[in-house]
């Protein structure tokens, strides 16, 4: 029987990597859980075991529900009746199917309900459920907004709402607005505090809402009248069982039918603040973005390694001219930058977990006790490491995940352009992934300042200090190659003085980073595991080579007054 963990041994190797015991140790504050909680693991070795049968359970589900009833999912789609969002019907199997698996509250300390498990684990399933159906991942994977109300709300809404998850109840994140896309400062829906009923009330539209008819809402609302800009929005608790709020129109995709995109109407609706007035955007929401941007870089680790699968199944299948289409140099030399991308893309978004998994239980355990110096040099650390990755691990990811798929319909051939075959869908749902949680553009913006103040530079300067193994010793010495170029092109850009120039090629430079990091990441686990990467470590240097050297010309010969042939007045 197929399982979309098991059958991928690439996933389960990232469990082994040396930062993980660091991550259990602290996830699971001395095990001091496995005294009152019976699945509570009582050393490393159990909790590893705990995540690698959770898993597994979830690789089956994936594999033998979810995946089977994406197809249907895709052709039917929710629905709107009497102002409510009605899910597709495989939809509803899909959710009672990970309800009964346990696979809800995720994130969520035991005392809650929850299965306390960090985020490597939670990206590994976010990725294995994308895999099976990205639409469906995303309904899943809003439970991470539970992670918000968690660290910024108080006690009373802990115990009132997570339970609620934990049991398989939705949620979603209410921020955009007609007038208010990637500007969030713009947001306008109004917030008013009810004297009478000792309650907020929540009045205006938000649109292109994931999941926006779900159980329990965070939303972006302004608290502070008369003011125009972030300084005045709040971050609220909307309960769907107290009313208020209406879909007024589903949106027609694309793709990731499975996934309803709402506009929604509140009226005098009941809400809790969440945290502090006026930190709305300036805290919670980058909170959640972040968050919601690892998980978007999961959920393109899943549709490039399902597109990869689909291109490898036809290209073995499929003959012409009296051969299997794999012994094509032009296959094979597809499916090879697929599989590198993709082995590649993981190490990143992994890499990237691990940072935020460290960082986030340090603050976590900072609510309990005073951090020592050394653990507060440590939550510095990885805040930084992980602020740094965590653009990168979504829109090089979210880019790749676009690629594979366009080229799994390419090794179909016409096949690909017919309904019938999977890949079509997997290129309507990819397209999505660089654009929502901000765009790979304002992915670079989030990346540029570490680029230009030497951060990501100084990251690969570490990283290259790492020993590697002898085999892989010949390609190190190649990206070495790469950082000179790399250092070389921030340098001029940075003597130029120039704002302007520096935007206008902060793309090239934020492109040669992710190449850098990510061929070093992929270098460490060739090293660590021959057989699983050694080949993806050959072809993702290469690209890498080849990507960098476009780069650097473009850099390099770059001019004052070359922007005039873009400008498109």
């Amino acid at each position: 029987m197929a399982n979309y963990y098991s059958d991928h041994p690439e996933i389960a190797f990232h469990l082994d990597h040396p930062l993980m015991k660091r991550i259990v140790d602290l996830k699971e504050k001395d095990y001091a859980d496995a005294k009152e909680h019976d699945d509570a693991p009582v050393d490393y070795e159990d909790a590893i075991e705990n995540y690698k049968q959770i898993l597994e359970i979830t690789g089956d589900v994936a594999a033998n529900i979810i995946e089977p009833n994406s197809e249907s999912v895709d052709l039917e789609g929710p629905h709107l009746e009497n102002g409510r969002m009605i899910y597709a019907s495989k939809t509803v199997e899909n959710l009672d199917a990970t309800r009964k698996a346990g696979l809800w509250g995720v994130s969520m300390p035991r005392r809650y309900g929850g299965l306390n498990l960090p985020n490597v684990t939670f990206s590994m399933l976010s990725e294995v459920i994308s895999a099976a159906d990205a639409g469906f991942q995303n309904i899943w994977s809003l439970q991470s907004c539970i992670d918000t109300l968690y660290e910024f709300g108080d006690e009373e809404q802990r115990k009132k709402y997570i339970p609620r998850v934990c049991a398989g109840e939705t949620m979603s994140m209410d921020l955009t607005e007609p007038d208010a896309g990637s500007d969030l400062q713009r947001v306008m829906l109004k917030a008013t505090y009810d004297e009478k009923e000792q309650c907020w009330r929540l009045n205006g539209v938000k649109r292109f809402i994931t999941n926006g008819d779900s159980d329990i809402h965070l939303v972006l609302a302004r608290s502070e009248e008369g003011t125009k800009d972030g300084r005045g929005l709040s971050m609220f608790i909307y309960d769907k069982r107290n009313g208020g709020v209406d879909v007024r129109h589903i949106e027609h995709k694309l793709g990731i039918h499975g996934s309803p995109t709402c506009e929604l109407t509140y009226k005098n609706a009941k809400a809790e603040l969440c945290g502090s007035t006026r930190l709305g955007l300036i805290k919670y929401v980058m909170a959640l973005m972040n968050g919601a941007r690892l998980g978007i870089a999961a959920q393109s680790v899943g549709v490039e390694q399902e597109a990869y699968n689909e291109g490898l199944k036809y290209a073995r299948e499929r003959a012409q001219f009296g051969q299997k289409i794999i012994h094509f140099p032009a296959v094979y030399d597809m499916l090879s930058r697929m599989k590198a991308k993709l082995d590649a893309g993981r190490s990143l978004l992994y890499q990237t977990a691990r940072y935020v998994d460290i960082y986030k239980c340090l603050e976590d355990i900072q609510r309990d006790r005073k951090l020592t110096a050394e653990e507060r040099q440590e939550l510095k650390r990885y805040t930084r490491l992980a602020d740094a990755f965590t653009p990168l691990a979504k829109g090089m990811n979210s880019e790749y995940a676009n690629q594979n798929a366009y080229d799994a319909i390419s090794i179909h051939g016409g096949s690909g352009f017919i309904m019938e075959y999977k890949s079509q869908r997997l290129f309507r749902d990819a397209r999505i992934f660089s654009i929502y949680e901000g765009t790979t553009q304002l992915q670079v913006v989030a990346a540029v300042r570490y680029i230009t103040n030497g951060t990501y530079l100084n990251i690969i300067k570490e990283m290259l200090a790492e020993e590697v193994s002898a085999e892989m010793q010949p390609l190190k010495t190649r990206v070495e190659a790469l950082v000179a170029q790399y250092e070389e092109a921030l340098a001029l850009v940075k003597e130029a003085g120039n704002q302007e120039m520096q935007d206008f090629l902060a793309r090239r430079l934020y492109e040669m980073t992710g190449d850098i990091v990510m061929s070093l990441l992929i270098l460490l686990d060739a090293s660590r595991a021959p057989e699983l990467f050694a080949k993806s470590a050959q072809v993702y240097v290469r690209h890498a080579e080849a990507d960098c050297a476009g780069h650097f010309a473009f850099v390099k010969n770059y001019k004052a007054d070359d922007l005039d042939a873009y400008r498109q007045e």
